[in-house]
């Protein structure tokens, strides 16, 4: 973060911190866990070199681990690579954790897949930014290397509604309310958790992108065959679809 300029949300360790049993609950893990196993969007052989970007506490970076990948997760988050760190050690894996923004992060044809999950891109406000972020993931890739990205998507965002969600946490209570910004181009998800007596709120903000849009703009960052899908299952992407993932192929 330059001199002067303010925080991004998103560099808030507070905010991964007190959420963290929130955003990345064991059942979260359990659903990777899964997914990692039977998911044919995730069916790697052993020794596949994978770059787990916004790899947060490691919930994908430690099973594709255990199934014989050799995994890089990256994170601006000490706090939650910390995390990763102690799951890995945990888990008996060797991954490589490294501390980096997406948008500076190359390692130029070092990966076979680069995987971004959980709505972990599109968080800048500047398109610019999040293109860079795509041209980093090509260039990062070995031709005929594969990017998927896992995240809401504005077709299930406009059929689901963004209804507030109340929910009992360990020890306290959780609100999440979804407001769509912007003409429908951006997406805000306000937490409140009221736990011992303590209320704390945390925002996160990411663009929202139609199937077609994020088509487009791997293609303009050269990515070939791009294809979107409904869910980890590879399902079509159509009115039942779940999540947005989109894949495509470095040439």
């Amino acid at each position: 973060m330059a001199k002067g300029t303010a925080m991004e949300w998103f560099e808030d360790e507070s905010m991964w911190t007190d959420f963290s049993a929130v955003f990345f609950a064991p059942e979260r893990a359990a659903q990777a866990e899964t997914r990692v196993a039977s998911s044919p969007l995730l069916r790697l052989s052993p020794g596949t070199r994978v770059l787990d970007l916004g790899c947060g506490p490691g919930t994908y970076t430690i099973p594709l681990a255990r199934r014989g990948a050799q995994v890089a997760g990256v994170d601006l988050s000490a706090a939650l690579l910390d995390r990763a760190a102690t799951a890995a050690v945990e888990a008996g894996v060797d991954v490589r954790l490294l501390r980096a923004d997406m948008r500076q992060f190359v390692e130029a044809g070092q990966f076979d897949l680069v995987i971004s999950m959980y709505t972990s891109f599109g968080l800048f406000d500047d398109h610019d930014e999040n293109m860079q972020v795509l041209r980093n993931a090509l260039t990062s890739l070995t031709p005929g290397g594969r990017l998927l990205i896992d995240l809401y998507g504005k077709e299930v965002a406009a059929r689901d509604g963004a209804a507030p969600i109340i929910s009992d946490v360990d020890g306290g209570t959780l609100i999440v309310r979804g407001t769509v910004l912007d003409d429908w181009t951006r997406f805000r998800d306000d937490f409140y958790l009221v736990r011992g007596g303590r209320a704390r709120q945390a925002s996160i903000t990411h663009h929202l992108y139609s199937a077609a849009e994020l088509k487009r703009m791997l293609t303009a960052a050269g990515f070939t065959g791009v294809e979107c899908f409904g869910g980890f299952d590879a399902e079509p992407f159509d009115n039942h679809a779940r999540r947005l993932i989109v894949r495509g192929t470095r040439p």
